[in-house]
């Protein structure tokens, strides 16, 4: 048995898998975001620890007692700052945090070497211009910082002791020459810090500490082997065996991302493409990330009163594609790709006296959709073939959202059993990985394929004026 945990941004999930790759437990425990003043988004680093305790604790014992390995993934970019007791000096800044707008023009300029190096953009939600941040705003504190970690690292210090990141995590700092898979002496220098604040590098599917005795006790398991893991996006990639060159998915979390795995480090810095390590040796990846996605959803059944997210769908399957003018951008945390614009929010366009909440709730599906169409257009620009997706995450549940997203973006969905369990089955197979060895095209291989979605051509032309209205509003409401 192999145990994955996912530290997200609404909450912990924990899945075990056994040897044939079946899910055969499963906890969660929810977490909260604290937004203390505009812009900001940090958590308390303790609560993961506290959820993930939760979370392994739901699984049934006799399974956790059968556990082998640990893998770990996680929420990217989070700003763990830790002092020479190795506690917390504030709250982690999280990867949807957008304070450091300036702070990234000023790296920009700083090191003109910084997109050969990172392969990235510098944008508000990377770990660096936070800690660049820090250093203006709170000097205080980032004079007693010892220790840098990422969300998932802080839970492995707790769980192992140990000091150490993987590749695909740590490529989401921009401090890591993603090339080289090595922390870079310049990237780091440019906002102050060295290298003996970071934590040690290790792969993915490597071994990256034992879970320390106490833990183990407190889990009911052996003290067992932990590997390095990856960042969510890249542990959800290896779930679904998105582990060879051209391998494509898009994730529906908080967050909506479009993956391509690659054998090469390939970057596309103009269109807002991240370019990142990959979880597993001698492969990189490319990103089209888009900081609103699945949140929207939940977002929007807030504010009409809507039971939930099936409810939603509901509501929006009633109005169906394309019912009314109503046009909505998704950025109600600013934008990564293509715009990189921190400060742009959310909006809602062409209301009319028929608007309702039936409409909106069909405008938000379709406005995420549209958004990540964008995403797809400046991967295709930089060369990446596209044209068909596997998808995961919890907005994988909905197979109508999945026909209104396949239409906006015209590329096929293959759906797959297990699917919406993300990132923590992919920490479980770097965790066999491992135990076991073997090659990730072995143990990383898709779940069965639950259901394919191929674009409806009358819908795909029904949509299309509204996807080119969705491309025109960005320019005309950023400036407000």
């Amino acid at each position: 048995m192999f145990l994955g945990i996912d530290i997200g941004t609404s909450g912990v999930k924990a899945v075990v898998l056994d040897t044939h790759g079946s899910v055969v437990g499963q906890g969660t425990a929810a977490l909260t975001v604290q937004r203390p003043q505009p812009l900001w988004s940090e958590q308390d680093p303790e609560a993961w620890w506290q959820a993930t305790t939760a979370a392994v604790q739901a699984i049934d014992p006799e399974v956790r007692r059968a556990v082998r390995g640990i893998g770990l993934a996680g929420q990217m970019h989070g700003a763990t700052l830790l002092g020479a007791d190795d506690r917390p000096l504030r709250p982690a800044i999280l990867w949807n945090d957008g304070r450091s707008h300036a702070e990234c023009v000023e790296l920009e300029a700083a090191v003109p070497e910084l997109h050969d190096i990172a392969g990235n953009l510098a944008m508000p939600g990377f770990t660096a211009p936070k800690l660049q941040w820090v250093r203006h705003h709170e000097p205080e504190v980032f004079a007693q910082i010892a220790t840098v970690l990422l969300p998932k690292d802080y839970v492995r210090l707790q769980m192992t002791g140990e000091k150490l990141s993987d590749m695909s995590d740590s490529a989401g700092t921009l401090w890591l020459d993603v090339a080289g898979r090595r922390w870079s002496d310049t990237l780091l220098a440019a906002t102050g810090l060295t290298e003996a604040q970071m934590p040690a590098l290790v792969e993915g599917s490597a071994t990256a500490g034992r879970l320390r005795p106490d833990v183990a006790e407190l889990w009911g398991m052996g003290s067992v082997p932990v590997a390095g893991g990856g960042g969510d996006n890249a542990a959800g990639a290896a779930g679904v065996g998105a582990v060879r060159d051209g391998d494509a998915l898009l994730s529906l979390g908080t967050s909506g991302v479009i993956f391509v795995a690659t054998d090469r480090f390939r970057p596309n810095v103009a269109g807002a493409v991240h370019a990142f390590c990959h979880c597993l040796p001698d492969m990189w990846h490319q990103m089209a990330v888009h900081l609103s996605a699945a949140s929207c959803i939940d977002w929007v059944a807030r504010i009409t009163g809507a039971a939930g997210a099936a409810d939603l769908f509901a509501r929006a399957e009633r109005a169906g594609p394309g019912a009314g003018p109503e046009l909505f951008l998704p950025y109600l945390s600013g934008e990564r790709t293509p715009h990189n614009d921190a400060q742009v929010r959310g909006a809602f366009l062409r209301l009319d006296n028929d608007t309702g909440p039936d409409r909106l709730a069909q405008a938000v599906l379709e406005g995420v959709g549209f958004a990540l169409a964008d995403g797809i257009r400046v991967l295709r620009d930089a060369g990446t073939t596209i044209e068909r997706l596997s998808v995961i995450g919890g907005g994988a549940r909905s197979r109508y959202w999945g026909e209104t997203l396949a239409a906006t973006m015209d590329v096929e969905l293959v759906y797959l059993q297990g699917g919406e369990v993300g990132p923590a089955l992919g920490a479980a197979r770097l965790a066999q990985l491992t135990v076991d060895g073997g090659s990730p095209a072995d143990v990383c291989q898709a779940p069965p394929v639950s259901h394919v979605i191929t674009p409806d051509p009358a819908l795909v032309e029904r949509l299309a004026p509204k996807g080119a209205a969705f491309r025109d509003a960005y320019p005309r409401i950023r400036t407000l």
